[in-house]
């Protein structure tokens, strides 16, 4: 039996071929899921994979784009293809193949998309198209995939990038949350960059990326994931710059009336002479206690051999490997001449005896020749028991013999381990703290951590920022971490007023001479617009900073208090703020004030733990969202049977399948939560705010959609809703 069906009816009895995740329009159906409601959905088309490959000369971007569509149905499956292109973007060279046989498809201008859009939510009653309001679209001919078959569809088009603030910006179309059934089950991006002009900072404020830097004028970008259902688009960002030290800014305003977010992007070139690399002083202090016997000290061996075969050729090293007592290599630091013997020594110790931290630091600190930068990698997986074992002793200790240009990296293997006093030293003295699980392999995480810091360019990093208020920075500008080949430093905050004339000012220290670096002519902008995920990723690491405060220092209710706020606002899971998932009251003061009762009694427990297994995930977790390089992901829940509680738009799944549910939505700058069958926006308040309600899909749906076109974002979150726009809220209550 072939399916007949014009473009609408098409739509209307199947899923709505949409977006890069493309889904296939068909009539075997009549079951459609609607973001919003709990409905099944039963479609038997998914897509196999999707591939998409983007070569980027000089701005020129050309996008290839690659998806197997599969049809487990009994019957053949036809539709029509609609590809929303990012907002703003004009493409040329359009083409089209199915099965390696061309096809004719055209690209419909924004008000011919918007009929077509609406048109599909009349019918479906599901607002997910919605949310391409606005934008272009690229629309082919109906095409069939047989009964138990597939088909491979490509599609070839150019573009011409943008440039903003001095970084050019590419979007690919992913979202697919809204408008998705089932998940893509395997996606994959590749994004290889070519420029006659040296490429300075690389940064996707929406996936975590691969990078790989060829050369000062190449780089290729990946992300690849499984079983996906992408909440946001594809964003990528790189700079054009010849400077010795790369600076880019990046900003976000929801409104001129509120204080604006802002990103700094900082790199030195990939390339650096010999001649620019700080030579360092390396000191790797080892815990040999009986603890460590076994597989963890053969791989605290290997990774204590990686670090010597790897210095620089102007670099000094010593050894000190502590039990009850401690046993140091040399008497003072040693050239490349000695890593061999060295090597030897260290394969001719095995681990035995207590753990002696207060001593192995004191011996570390009395060899640092404090002419030059010095690095310690300190790796242990005990608590103190031998000498001085108290934490805030053992840092007291060091604080007196440290001298200005130590650097401390910490390693805790195990669970064993305590937490604050690791954390204390790498965060007091300019490094970073790594916990190896118990499944990790030690030497892996030394190297891994190693290669980045092997070669610092500029040290003690300053900024100063003049013409605008800047507050709540993350890292802190008056202590920032060094500089090295390879690495990019990326710094969040937020910022008062306008200034479309500030200058930045990044000083620090080559061995001891200051250099400074001036950046001028820099917008931070007045009005609304901009990077809408910079909240998001300012908001985690300002969360993992308080989390960091309260493991370090103890528990407030201050503290707690910001913690619970940012979460609710910005919809970031910690664990103070479990209610965000569940049905808690957070829209009302007397809600809010219970979930921060419940978060305060909370205290105490997991945050504030020092050691063990909680402790150290604890660690780990407060660790990554402090220097989280984009927002923390979306909590999820995994169901079977269903479609789940929080949407048929959400996930679906076929007979087996497995799909996970996200609870929590984030549109735009926007959070929204799901309560008793309605998406919220968390900056709705209902002692203050008394909603306006529109039926969905009525006259006045579309009116107000006609006269801002911003609310088409939420409209596509689904057909029951409750959200603020310029301080007015709107209900959208189904017919």
């Amino acid at each position: 039996m072939r399916a007949k069906a014009s473009l609408i009816i098409a739509l209307t009895l199947g899923l709505v071929m949409v977006i890069a995740s493309v889904l296939p329009v068909m009539a075997q159906q009549d079951t459609t899921p609607t973001t919003g409601t709990a409905q099944q959905s039963t479609s038997p088309v998914f897509i196999k994979s999707h591939r998409v490959s983007v070569e980027i000369t000089d701005q020129i971007a050309r996008t290839t784009i690659e998806q197997v569509f599969v049809n487990e149905g009994a019957v053949q499956a036809e539709g029509t293809y609609v590809f929303p292109l990012p907002r703003g973007v004009t493409i040329s060279d359009l083409k089209m193949i199915i099965d390696g046989v061309p096809i004719q498809a055209q690209i419909l201008e924004k008000d011919e998309a918007r009929a077509i859009y609406d048109q599909i939510v009349r019918q479906l009653r599901d607002p997910a198209l919605l949310e391409y309001v606005g934008t272009d679209a690229i629309q082919a001919n109906v095409f069939p995939i047989p009964a138990g078959g597939q088909r491979t569809l490509q599609i070839e088009y150019t573009q011409l990038l943008p440039v903003e603030s001095g970084l050019v910006h590419y979007v690919y179309p992913l979202r697919t949350r809204h408008v998705s059934p089932l998940p893509v089950g395997e996606l994959s991006i590749r994004v290889s960059v070519e420029s006659n002009d040296p490429i300075s900072n690389v940064y996707s404020p929406t996936h975590p990326i691969a990078i790989d830097r060829k050369s000062d004028t190449s780089f290729v970008a990946g992300f690849e994931t499984t079983n996906t259902q992408e909440a946001t688009d594809f964003s990528l960002y790189y700079g054009v710059s010849s400077e010795d030290i790369n600076l880019n800014l990046l900003t976000y305003r929801e409104s001129a009336s509120e204080d604006g977010f802002f990103v700094v992007l900082v790199s030195p070139p990939v390339e650096v002479d010999e001649s620019r690399v700080i030579p360092k002083d390396v000191i790797v202090v080892l815990d040999q206690s009986g603890s460590m016997f076994g597989e963890k000290w053969d791989q605290a061996r290997a990774a204590t051999k990686y670090v010597l075969d790897n210095l620089n050729s102007e670099d000094r090293f010593n050894l000190v490997v502590f039990s009850t007592g401690v046993n140091v290599y040399a008497n003072d630091m040693q050239g490349l001449d000695a890593v061999e013997d060295a090597k030897d020594w260290i394969s001719g110790l095995e681990a035995i005896g207590g753990t002696n931290i207060d001593g192995a630091l004191k011996a570390a600190l009395d060899m640092n020749g404090r002419e030059r930068q010095t690095v310690i990698l300190f790796l242990t997986d005990g608590l103190p028991t031998e000498g001085e074992t108290v934490g805030a002793n053992i840092l007291a200790n060091v604080k007196a013999n440290a001298p200005e240009n130590v650097r401390f990296f910490t390693f805790g293997v195990g669970d064993d381990v305590d937490t604050v006093l690791l954390d204390q030293l790498s965060q007091n003295y300019g490094g970073t703290s790594a916990y190896v699980r118990p499944t990790e392999r030690v030497d892996e995480e030394v190297s891994n951590l190693y290669n980045k810091i092997n070669s610092p360019v500029l040290t003690d990093l300053v900024l100063e920022i003049e013409g605008v208020n800047v507050y709540d920075v993350y890292p802190a500008i008056n202590n920032l971490p060094d500089l090295f080949v390879g690495s990019q430093l990326i710094i969040a905050g937020r910022y008062r007023g306008d200034a479309d004339n500030a200058s930045l000012r990044l000083s620090g220290k080559v061995e001891n001479e200051t250099q400074t670096f001036t950046y001028s002519e820099l917008d931070f902008r007045a009005n609304a617009g901009g990077e809408e995920l910079i909240p998001r990723l300012w908001a985690t690491r300002r969360i993992g900073d308080l989390l960091n405060q309260i493991r370090l220092n103890g528990e407030n209710s201050e503290l707690v208090d910001s913690i619970v706020r940012l979460s609710i606002r910005y919809g970031i899971i910690t664990p103070y703020t479990s209610f965000l998932i569940t049905e808690d009251d957070i829209f009302t003061q007397t809600g809010r004030e219970d979930v921060l009762r419940e978060a305060q009694s909370q205290a105490g427990q997991s945050p504030g733990m020092t050691t063990g297994s909680e402790g150290v995930q604890a660690a780990d977790d407060a660790n990554e969202m402090a220097n989280a390089p984009a927002a923390m992901p979306l909590p999820t829940m995994t169901v079977a049977g269903t479609s789940g509680d929080f949407g048929g738009g959400e996930a679906g799944q076929t007979e087996g399948y497995y799909a996970p549910q996200q609870p929590i939505q984030i549109v735009g700058d926007r959070t929204f939560v799901w309560r008793d069958g309605v998406w919220i926006d968390t900056t709705y308040d209902a002692d203050t705010m008394e909603p306006e309600q529109i039926v969905f899909l009525s006259d006045a749906y579309f009116e107000l959609l006609d006269a801002d076109e911003r609310v088409a974002e939420f409209y596509a979150v689904g057909d029951h809703i409750i959200f603020v726009l310029d301080d007015q809220a709107y209900e959208i209550v189904p017919e």
